[in-house]
């Protein structure tokens, strides 16, 4: 079982102790014995502990920036959202596919912010110009916000927060399975609460740091029984040898523990494994073991946004996807909807 993270090295901006929740990591920090260190921005960072590039990179996922999200302008958040919600940057799971290798680039360390009401003041205005849409905000574009939550309870102030906006939806995705603290959070069904899943072969062998399947499995129905509208991700859903047998056993472990009530209103959101070419390169220097398949050759050429190009599966696989996938929904959870595949 993955224990609930604890850096073992935290940074704090001094502009964080001009807030509450800055003063209270860190004198939370001090009493828990963790080094602590002054930085005057994230980007000033150097010399973290380690010989090599390897142990660099591995003190840095386990490396907290405790500081203030200079930049309110929300990015789109396509298809999940409207919006990204920034609370925290970076992840301390070891998924190697995980995009965020290259978008976080030599900084993989995790960064929470601490102007929480600067954040929801910027909420309230992207409402405001929607109302009255419903406006969805997704909370896990750049990090995995559970896994650093027990810490911070940013996320669980944030559920609350949505809780009591009119026209405001909170979404997010995990990979963890700490979730007791947020049992108790004043949701009024205004959160979507979801788990990213995927077949025993991908958790053991692409996403180590994080929790297993059953764990997840059973976070999710604790998070069930506190009312929450639940939701799954499949990804990166992974062509292997016995794929269309893993998954299957994956959608039955969690058709036998999923109450009747969380099905109502379930969604699914399936996401076929991608790479580009410079995720491909850092992949490689940071996981050089991995057995992840990045032939190039094997794959099917796609421009993404940003004119940045990537490697998806053939459209034939794509389709074996989707018909696989999406019969083993229906015929475990017809009442689900399945909200995209990309």
């Amino acid at each position: 079982m993955v224990k609930p993270f604890v850096p073992q090295l935290v940074y704090i901006e001094p502009r964080a102790l001009e807030y509450s929740l800055g003063k209270e990591l860190l004198h939370k920090f001090q009493n828990m014995g963790i080094e602590i260190r002054e930085t005057t921005s994230h980007n000033q960072i150097r010399n973290l502990p380690g010989e090599n590039h390897f142990q660099k990179y591995r003190t840095a996922k386990s490396t907290l920036v405790v500081g203030v999200r200079k930049t309110l302008k929300f990015d789109t958040s396509k298809p999940s959202a409207e919006y990204a919600i920034p609370f925290a940057t970076g992840c301390m799971g070891h998924c190697h596919y995980c995009y965020l290798q290259t978008t976080m680039g030599s900084k993989p360390y995790i960064r929470t912010y601490v102007n929480v009401e600067e954040i929801f003041e910027a909420a309230e205005e992207y409402m405001s110009e929607r109302a009255p849409e419903i406006t969805r905000f997704e909370a896990s574009c750049t990090s995995d916000i559970v896994g650093v939550d027990h810490l911070t309870h940013t996320l669980k102030r944030a559920i609350e927060y949505f809780g009591k906006t009119e026209h405001g939806r909170l979404r997010f995705v995990t990979k963890f399975s700490h979730v007791d603290h947020l049992l108790d959070a004043e949701h009024n069904g205004k959160t979507r609460f979801r788990f990213s899943i995927n077949d025993d072969y991908i958790i053991k062998y692409f996403e180590p740091g994080t929790s297993r399947l059953n764990e997840r499995i059973e976070a999710a129905v604790k998070i069930a029984e506190a009312g929450y509208p639940l939701g799954f991700i499949v990804a990166p859903i992974y062509l292997h040898e016995g794929w269309k047998e893993g998954y299957r056993e994956m959608f039955e472990m969690l058709n036998d523990v999923l109450p009747t009530y969380a099905r109502r209103d379930l969604t699914f959101e399936m996401i076929q494994h991608r790479f580009t070419k410079p995720a491909k390169r850092v992949i490689q220097q940071n996981y050089p073991m991995t057995k992840l398949e990045l032939d190039e050759s094997k794959r099917k050429w796609k421009w993404g946004k940003y004119g940045i190009g990537k490697y998806v599966y053939t459209d034939h696989e794509q389709e074996d996807i989707k018909d696989t996938l999406g019969s083993y929904i229906y015929r475990y959870f017809p009442e689900a909807k399945i909200e995209y595949f990309t």
